[in-house]
């Protein structure tokens, strides 16, 4: 096998732990609308439900580098193979609520360990001229796997709906559900058998003083002689390292650090608290606000993979040509407008049931209790809800909620579409991946990695927060406050990003620092 072949296949190997990470965040929001029926579960125990495995992943983000410093990159991703087998199982097996928590708790001691450690390995492997590729595999494997995930969700739906007597059989229909969820054993399993083949990190056998294992892996990805230069200045920079002191997290308060911690904190709540994962794990309860049903609001989820995918795509392609700043302030600008553009949508939505409309209702709905509300118009979703809870009890509502918006809803579904489509090619064009990126360059050589630390931990704080809540402020807030919301906390990020953020494109991190850091 030639060099590069060999790197290709060790980088797509590695990065499936990515795939599997984008999948097990993005199932989840097919799951959403039946484990609340089934569990008979409030929104914030919702919530819960989605957000507990990025607390998990926040945690095992923390710790997986020091794990894998002493027991092997390539050990950690076994495990974490492992982890994500059992937290599909479990959570497919799950019988309660709380279990299934637990089974996604799981699964995010996975997510956080991969997403640490499969771009990690992948980079010491690689040859320099080849790192940047190889690695955006992890990223485009994450994509895919949000993609997928949506993709499965659908086909699992229309499984259930089904004639053919082996989709029957299986119970596509009573177990849909358990199906998205427990579909991820599959390529857990291929996982975990295909890292058999990848050989350990180069750079953790020199960081053991293994030299000899080290330059015959790096041998199989390079030629001998900068096979034999890359160990050697790995060896070089372990020897320093071990004379070099940890530092401490007040080093990092320090005033000449100000300017550029305060870009990494800005942009990295930015990422986060402008919604995407609101969209990525919500994506069909939100289509479902607008009324098209069900089955059409899982199909339109699709599109959001889809169009993630490319613009991920499109933004590797031109962040090296067009720069980092010119893709962020094109990218939030496009966030904030595609917010504002659907508070207006739902803002101007009304909800009328008529005789008419009740009569296409399923037969479990009791009319008699919706006749006080026939043709009564509800300027907002918030007061259309209530009054089908006063009608028809919490339970009856809730699991004919989807049915009864799609009877009553006056509003343009495709400004919807429109909108959140904009709004995730925006993101994925810009903010998604340029912030790693950012992170990269930002900090000098000093601190950064207890810099990336602070600031992706933080990331991770605000990515669960919004998942928590979500559910909740659509049920309280309303669909278009909680978008205009979103759309304000753009608006006030791209003011920053165009006062404060200088380009980074071109510029060497001893110029950025020069730039960034305050002499003292």
């Amino acid at each position: 096998m030639g060099k590069t072949n060999f790197i290709v296949m060790v980088a797509l190997i590695v990065a499936l732990g990515g795939f599997l990470m984008g999948f097990d965040a993005s199932v989840i929001s097919g799951v959403n609308k039946f484990i609340e029926i089934e569990f008979g579960l409030s929104k914030l125990q919702l919530g819960f439900a989605v957000a507990s495995l990025t607390l998990t992943a926040t945690l095992a983000m923390m710790v997986a580098g020091p794990i894998s410093d002493q027991i092997g990159r390539k050990l950690v991703l076994r495990y974490a193979a492992l982890l994500y087998f059992i937290s599909a199982v479990g959570s497919a097996l799950a019988p309660s609520f709380e279990l299934l928590v637990i089974a996604r708790m799981i699964g995010g001691i996975g997510v956080g360990a991969s997403l640490i450690i499969a771009p990690m390995y992948i980079a010491e492997i690689s040859p320099p001229k080849m790192r940047g590729r190889m690695v955006s595999f992890n990223q485009l494997n994450i994509v895919l796997g949000i993609s997928v995930a949506f993709f499965t969700n659908y086909m699992i739906l229309q499984l259930g709906d089904s004639d053919a007597s082996w989709a029957q059989s299986l119970k596509f229909g009573e177990y849909n559900w358990r199906w998205m969820l427990g579909l991820e054993a599959l390529p857990a399993i291929l996982y975990f058998f295909a890292l058999f083949i990848v050989p350990k990190s180069p750079r953790w056998l020199a960081m053991k003083g293994r030299y000899d294992e080290a330059l015959a892996v790096m041998i199989r990805a390079s030629d001998e002689e900068e096979a034999r230069r890359i160990i050697d200045s790995v060896k070089e920079s372990v020897e320093s390292d071990v004379h070099e002191e940890k530092l401490p997290i007040r080093e990092l308060f320090k005033p000449a650090l100000r300017l550029v911690l305060s870009i990494g904190l800005v942009v990295g709540i930015l990422q986060q608290i402008t919604g995407i994962n609101s969209v990525f794990f919500y994506a069909p309860m939100i289509f479902e606000q607008s009324g098209i049903g069900t089955n059409a609001s899982f199909s339109q989820a699709i599109l959001v993979g889809v169009i993630n995918l490319v613009f991920t795509i499109i933004a590797i392609s031109l962040i090296d040509r067009l720069g980092r700043k010119p893709l962020l302030v094109f990218g939030v600008i496009g966030i904030a407008l595609s917010m504002f553009a659907l508070s207006y949508g739902f803002k101007q939505a009304t909800y009328t049931l008529n005789s008419e409309s009740v009569s296409v209702l399923p037969a479990e709905v009791d009319q008699s209790l919706i006749a006080p509300m026939l043709d009564k118009t509800y300027e907002s979703d918030v007061a259309f809800k209530m009054a089908l809870r006063e009608s028809l009890g919490k339970e009856t509502a809730q699991v004919y909620e989807s049915e009864l918006i799609t009877a009553a809803v006056s509003m343009n579904a495709w400004l919807i579409l429109i909108s959140i489509l904009a709004f995730v090619a925006s993101f994925a064009v810009s903010i998604g991946p340029v912030m790693w990126v950012l992170f990269s360059e930002l900090f000098p050589n000093w601190i950064r990695g207890l810099a990336i630390s602070f600031v992706g931990l933080v990331n991770s704080a605000v990515s669960y927060l919004v998942q928590q809540f979500f559910p909740w402020e659509l049920e309280n807030l309303g669909s278009s406050m909680t978008f205009l919301i979103y759309g304000l906390f753009a608006a006030a990020g791209l003011i920053f990003i165009i006062m404060k953020l200088p380009e980074t494109k071109g510029k060497s991190l001893e110029e950025l620092e020069d730039i960034l850091v305050k002499k003292v």
